[in-house]
C-alpha cells in the first residue's frame, strides 16, 4: 500500500467523494454552508446530536457515494496531539475500502501554527510499513487531496516534514532488516550511498581500525566472518567553521551475546541492537535533505557479536583507542565497548560542541522506565535540559538518571583500568553510563541515551504501527532546530 498527498486550491462544495472537515470542540458547523449543500448540512447537524463528544473522528454517509468525515479539534491540542490526530485519521481510513479523500483545510479554526502540516506529518509517520519480504504485495493507493487556501503548508515546511519522514523511515528500515541482510558489510554500503544526499561519508575498515588502536570495538566483532567498521558521516551546513554537533551510535547488527550467550528465547529480536546507530544515520540523512544550517557529524560503530573459535572470551583484556585497558568479563556487555572507542575518536578528531550517543545498551533501563522513556545520562545540565524539552515537544520522552563517582568502584578492575560489567549487582544502566563517561577525556558536554525500551514496539505506538520506531531521529532534530540553528 502507498500513500499520495497533493494540494489543490479549489472549493469542496461539489466533491462527490469522501470529504474531510474540521470542527471545534463545540462541534460548530456555522461555516459549513461553504463546503456542503443546505440539505447535507441539516442532515449533519441532526446526526451530531447523538455523537460521543469525547471522540475525535466521525463518519457520516450522506449517500451511496459521498461520506463526510468530521474531525474534532479540541482546545488543548499541542503539536504532538495534532500529529496524533493525523495518525488516528490514517488508522481509520486504512480500515475503510475508500481510496480517495479530500481534506478541506479552510474549515480549520485552530490558531495553532501549521496545523495541517503537523496533521499530515502524523498521518505519514503512522502509515509506515515494512513488508518488502512478503511475496504478496498490497497494491492499494490511498490518495489524499488537501483543499483550501487559508491553512496551507509552505514549501519550506513541506521540505522539512518530508526530510524528517524520510530520515525516520530510513532508520526504521535499517532496524527492521533481518541480520542475514543487514550485516556490517551491507550496512557500510548503505551508509556510503548517502553521499547522494550531500553527506561526506568515510568508512574505516578492520585494517584502519587496527592501525588506530580501536581494539575495544574490534574485539566485539572478531568472532564474525563479517567486517567491523567505523562509519563517519559529515554535514557542513553552517556558513562558518563552527564546531560540529556530534552524534554517536551503537551498531551491533546482531548480538548473540558472544560466549556470554543470550537465552534462545527472543534472540531473534537482537537484530535491533543497532537501533542507536540507525537513529544517527536517519538523523544525518534528514539534516542533509533539509539542508540544516549547522555543522554535524554522525559516527557509528558497525559490528556483529558472534560465537566462533576466534570470538572474544570472558576474561580477555583489550586496550581501547583512549589508551585505557578494559577487562571483558561479559561478552554480552559489548555495546559499551563499541561506543568507548567511537566516543573518544569523535572527541579527539572533531572537538565537537557536544557528543550525544544512542544505544540499546541495557535491559535494566527497561526495568526502570519501561517503554515510555529513554534513559538520559549526562555530564552537562544545559544539554540535559535541552534534550528533555525536545523529547517533550515531539513525545520521544527521556528521563534523566544519575551519574556519580561512587559508582566507579563497581567498574574498577583488579587486572585492568576497568571492567565492562558490574558483578556486584544493581544500577545496571547507571554503571554502563559511568563506564562510557570514562571515555570523554576533555570534558566535552556529553549525553548518553539508553533507548533499549524505545527502539522497537511489538504493539505499536501513537505514530508507528508496531516494529521499529525510529526513536531518536525526531528528538535530535527538534533539539537542533530549537537550540542550534
Amino acid at each position: 500500500m502507498s500513500l499520495s498527498i497533493s494540494y489543490l486550491s479549489n472549493s469542496s462544495k461539489n466533491i462527490s467523494s469522501n470529504l474531510v472537515l474540521f470542527v471545534n470542540e463545540k462541534f460548530s458547523t456555522n461555516n459549513f454552508n461553504t463546503y456542503v449543500s443546505k440539505s447535507e448540512l441539516i442532515y449533519i447537524n441532526d446526526l451530531l446530536k447523538n455523537i460521543d463528544p469525547k471522540k475525535n473522528i466521525f463518519t457520516f454517509e450522506l449517500n451511496a457515494k459521498k461520506k463526510i468525515i468530521l474531525i474534532s479539534i479540541k482546545k488543548d491540542l499541542n503539536r504532538f496531539k495534532i500529529e496524533n490526530l493525523g495518525a488516528e485519521f490514517y488508522e481509520k481510513i486504512n480500515k475503510n475500502k475508500n481510496d480517495e479523500y479530500f481534506i478541506n483545510s479552510d474549515s480549520i479554526e485552530s490558531r495553532h501554527k501549521n496545523f495541517i502540516g503537523y496533521f499530515l506529518h502524523g498521518l505519514k509517520l503512522k502509515s509506515y510499513k515494512f513488508n518488502k519480504y512478503k511475496s504478496k504485495k498490497e497494491n492499494r493507493l490511498i490518495s489524499i487531496k488537501v483543499l483550501g487556501k487559508k491553512n496551507t503548508v509552505s514549501n519550506k515546511d513541506k521540505v522539512k516534514f518530508k526530510a524528517l519522514e524520510e530520515g525516520t523511515f530510513f532508520a526504521r528500515d535499517l532496524v527492521s532488516e533481518p541480520g542475514n541482510i543487514l550485516h556490517p558489510d551491507e550496512y557500510a554500503k548503505r551508509i556510503t550511498a548517502l553521499k547522494k544526499d550531500g553527506l561526506k561519508v568515510t568508512i574505516y575498515d578492520k585494517k584502519k581500525l587496527k592501525q588506530l588502536g580501536m581494539n575495544a570495538l574490534l574485539g566485539v566483532g572478531q568472532g564474525s566472518v563479517r567486517g567491523s567498521y567505523l562509519a563517519i558521516m559529515e554535514w557542513n551546513g553552517a556558513k562558518n567553521n563552527s564546531k560540529p554537533l556530534a552524534f554517536v551510535g551503537k551498531g551491533v547488527c546482531f548480538d548473540t551475546g558472544g560466549y556470554s550467550l543470550k537465552p534462545a528465547k527472543f534472540m531473534e529480536d537482537m537484530t535491533y541492537d543497532m537501533a542507536g546507530s540507525a537513529a544517527v544515520v536517519g538523523l544525518m540523512k534528514n539534516l542533509a535533505l533539509r539542508k540544516a544550517r549547522i555543522n554535524a557529524v554522525g559516527i557509528v560503530g558497525l559490528v556483529e557479536n558472534m560465537v566462533s573459535g576466534n570470538a572474544q572470551r570472558p576474561g580477555d583484556i583489550v586496550k581501547s583507542y583512549s589508551g585505557k585497558s578494559i577487562e571483558v568479563l561479559n561478552t554480552d556487555a559489548e555495546g559499551r565497548l563499541v561506543l568507548a572507542d567511537a566516543i573518544t575518536f569523535t572527541e579527539r578528531k572533531f572537538k565537537p560542541k557536544f557528543i550525544i550517543d544512542l544505544a540499546t545498551l541495557t535491559g535494566a533501563i527497561i526495568v526502570s522506565l519501561g517503554s515510555e522513556y529513554a534513559g538520559l545520562f549526562s555530564n552537562d545540565d544545559k544539554l540535559s535540559k535541552q534534550i528533555f524539552s525536545a523529547g517533550e515537544a515531539v513525545e520521544e520522552k527521556v528521563w534523566r538518571m544519575p551519574l556519580h563517582k561512587n559508582y566507579d568502584k563497581l567498574m574498577n578492575s583488579k587486572n585492568a583500568d576497568m571492567q565492562n560489567i558490574n558483578y556486584v549487582g544493581g544500577a545496571g544502566s547507571t554503571t554502563a553510563a559511568q563506564f562510557l563517561q570514562r571515555f570523554i577525556l576533555n570534558n566535552t558536554p556529553w549525553a548518553h541515551l539508553d533507548i533499549a525500551g524505545m527502539a522497537f514496539s511489538k504493539y505499536g505506538g501513537a505514530l508507528n504501527s508496531g516494529g521499529a520506531t525510529g526513536f531518536g531521529v525526531r528528538l535530535l532534530n527538534e533539539l537542533i532546530e530549537e537550540n542550534y540553528e
